[in-house]
């Protein structure tokens, strides 16, 4: 037998007044019926039922366990890699206060809503690199979330091909035994869709084929706005201001190719609730499944007796003197 409690300093001391009060109650009884020359069987009888109800009360608090039972345990979880454009492009302003800072709340609202999934960061432009590796510290994603800025990586246009062969790397890492290879394993690449790259649609290929999903969102519209570059903004060669436009073509091929969906956010709809519904219904793919032993609380079968005894004794009374 195991207990879910342990009898502490409280419970003892609570029972140690209630014996003191108890027993200072029959020594006065007693008093009174030898006065009257009476001997109070009767109440060595209440004195028992009193202390065995109590004491059943103590054992119900205390939480035996017992019927040891083997019970599976399914763990369902995801690998999941959420990837951030970093181009300059992701400064514009057409969704406020910038694609970039939408962008980061996007992602925190996932890391938020995924916390029973391993999680890690990517950020990329023409090239790609780990922000955070796969991991359950949400804190930890949260503060590199917020660190992300586009000077953190070159100025040189959106690639998808570095992101995807990195996010295709680290993904096969984690499927190493069979058990593993049942997880799921899903990429959110957020970007505004400037370039589809080179290589992309091998790559998605490659990723199809190993079950990674790629899932898409889009930030930006189609409109566009200019890119801020200091004070002023971003001008070509021939000094016309440089307009930025959300471009989910790419994007939407991406998605399709690897069984993913394409999700955008703009100035007037925002889809990253339907993204959060639509990789929560690949939730049924097993990461893992052990069998343990447990056992059952059987608090209520000395907390039932007791409350008999307590009724007992509220109908049971007792004559200590007779006249």
């Amino acid at each position: 037998m195991t207990w879910y409690q342990t009898l502490t300093l409280l419970e003892i001391l609570f029972g140690a007044i209630f014996f003191a009060l108890y027993v200072g109650y029959l020594l006065r009884v007693r008093r009174v019926a030898l006065f009257f020359k009476q001997k109070p069987y009767g109440v060595w009888f209440k004195f028992l039922l009193r202390h065995l109800y109590l004491l059943l009360l103590i054992i119900a608090i205390l939480g035996p366990s017992f019927g040891a039972m083997k019970k599976e345990i399914r763990t369902i979880g995801k690998d999941l890699y959420i990837a951030v454009d970093l181009s300059e492009s992701m400064n514009a302003t057409d969704v406020q206060p910038s694609r970039l800072e939408k962008a980061k709340h996007v992602t925190q609202r996932l890391v938020s809503n995924f916390n029973s999934d391993r999680i890690g960061l990517m950020v990329f432009s023409d090239e790609a690199y780990i922000q955070s590796p796969l991991t359950f510290d949400q804190n930890a994603l949260q503060l590199y979330t917020q660190t992300l800025r586009t000077s953190l990586l070159p100025h040189s246009g959106t690639n998808y091909a570095p992101v995807l062969q990195l996010a295709l790397d680290k993904l096969r890492q984690t499927s190493n035994t069979p058990e593993e290879e049942q997880k799921a394993r899903v990429l959110v690449l957020i970007s505004d869709g400037e370039d589809f790259g080179s290589d992309v649609q091998h790559l998605a290929g490659q990723l199809r084929d190993e079950n990674i999903r790629v899932y898409t969102l889009g930030i930006g519209t189609t409109d566009g706005s200019p890119i801020p570059a200091g004070n002023t903004f971003k001008t070509d060669s021939e000094g016309q201001q440089v307009l930025s436009q959300l471009k989910p073509e790419p994007l939407v091929q991406l998605s399709e190719l690897t069984g993913g969906a394409y999700f955008e956010v703009n100035d007037r709809v925002s889809e990253v609730s339907k993204l959060i519904s639509a990789i929560n219904k690949i939730e049924g793919e097993l990461r893992e499944s052990k069998t343990i032993d447990v056992t059952a609380n059987k608090y209520v079968y000395p907390l039932a007796l007791a409350l008999f005894l307590i009724l007992l004794d509220i109908l049971i009374t007792v004559k200590l003197i007779r006249i």
